[in-house]
């Protein structure tokens, strides 16, 4: 057997002490499949004093992660801190300068920096793995740039944000408002210090663009994406879709096109029978398609200690068993800067709006979608209750930038009561 595997772990949350967990419980399993035995020798976090659960007095302590990155006993430094900048950027760009491998969890960074952290690896030889930062213990980081490496992949989409997903079905099953559920996610740990990271779809945006950049080739583009989150969905808006047999889904969609690198992530209808419509509480679904393998699904915990510990320890048993790649698959070098591209596929579109309760209201809505080219399938009104008339459209497939035109010019009418929401139907 050769020489010990050292890790050093930044961060000791529910990220860091799973993979403190694993290393422990399953050294001699690792040491068989790797060949190699594999070692924790030091780690960092911002109290030492702190009462974690775990006897962590057998390793070394820094108290400043870029210390820790740096240390002579340390091959793998492990970065389960989060943050876009600040210290987990400075001790990852420190590991790679000192020579050492860098796993990550860590989404924000990379999505944002992760065309620069990945040109500094390569630059000194080393790797940057990050399977954690993406659907948790779903391996589809490997699958994209390992087992379907010979496809041309053609669309990624899926739910990769298990709050989200939490709260909207959450919301169907208790009937419950939007507001209700979302302080009842709040009260059991779910939602991230800044509440709107998972409710804007900004957390999810992170993973988009990673998945995105895999998959296509192109340089990590968080900002080319459409952002959309779930905090306008109404209890009305989960009932009428279920009884059109759809549910609400926040989905993230990635493809290429004539146009550059269409990315979005918008809560959207999909049909109840399809698997993304039976995704139920904080589980997370990929779908890749590819021109060889037609289409794969992968279904999976999106968070937690476990699966996303697992996914820590899978990077570092490549590492291990000396396999090495450049951190988003091919050269960073020979990512493109693809121009970022709106959807202009057109798809049918879901239309809720409350109108001023008056003789002609509805007629100038109608008159509005007519003239910006957008039919309308089905009509229905429910809920009287004065002054207000809610009324809920679906429409016959559209663009999106028809359907901006017609909104705009509904805004700019005196029947609205409130600004309509519209949410595209996936017919998958």
């Amino acid at each position: 057997m050769t020489t010990p595997l050292r890790l050093g772990i930044a961060g000791l949350g529910t990220v860091g002490l799973g993979v403190v967990g694993i290393v422990r419980k399953q050294a001699d399993l690792l040491a068989r499949r790797t060949g190699r035995d594999i070692r924790i020798t030091a780690v960092s976090a911002r109290d030492a004093t702190k009462d974690r659960g775990v006897n962590l007095g057998g390793y070394a302590w820094e108290a400043d992660p870029v210390d820790l990155a740096q240390r002579d006993d340390v091959d793998i430094f492990i970065e389960v801190m989060g943050g876009i900048d600040g210290a987990a950027k400075d001790a990852t760009e420190a590991a790679l300068r000192a020579g050492k491998d860098v796993v990550t969890a860590n989404k924000a960074m990379l999505a944002i920096h992760g065309q620069a952290l990945a040109e500094q690896a390569e630059a000194a030889g080393r790797c940057i793995k990050f399977e954690a930062a993406v659907a948790g213990g779903i391996p589809v980081i490997k699958a994209l740039s390992e087992g379907l490496a010979a496809n041309e992949i053609t669309r990624v989409m899926g739910v990769i944000n298990g709050t989200c997903n939490y709260i909207l079905t959450r919301m169907e099953s208790a009937g419950l408002p939007y507001e209700a559920i979302f302080r009842e996610a709040a009260d059991l740990g779910y939602l991230e210090t800044d509440p709107m990271l998972d409710v804007g779809g900004i957390d999810a945006g992170h993973k988009l663009a990673l998945l995105a950049a895999i998959a296509f080739g192109t340089r990590p583009d968080f900002d080319g994406i459409e952002l959309e989150g779930i905090d306008r969905i109404e209890i009305e808006d989960i009932r009428q879709a279920a009884d059109m047999g759809y549910r609400i889904k926040l989905l993230g969609v990635a493809q290429r096109t004539g146009r550059g690198l269409e990315q979005r992530m918008q809560p959207c209808l999909v049909p109840i029978s399809s698997p993304l419509g039976q995704l139920e509480g904080g589980t997370n679904m990929i779908v890749i398609e590819g021109d060889a393998v037609e289409q794969i699904v992968l279904r999976g915990p999106g968070a937690g200690a476990g699966p996303t510990a697992s996914a820590v320890m899978g990077d570092v048993c490549d590492l291990a068993r000396g396999f090495r790649m450049p951190t988003f698959g091919q050269p960073a070098a020979s990512l493109e800067n693809a121009p970022a591209a709106r959807a202009v596929l057109p798809a049918p579109y879901y239309l809720r709006m409350a109108l001023l309760d008056k003789p002609g209201a509805l007629a100038k809505i109608a008159t509005i979608l007519g003239a910006s080219g957008v039919s309308i399938d089905r009509m229905r009104q429910y809920g009287h209750s004065e002054p207000a008339a809610p009324v809920l459209i679906v429409t016959h497939k559209t663009t999106r930038a028809a359907l901006d035109e017609a909104i705009s010019a509904m805004q700019a009418t005196d029947v609205l009561v409130s600004p309509p929401v519209a949410l595209r139907i996936e017919n998958l």
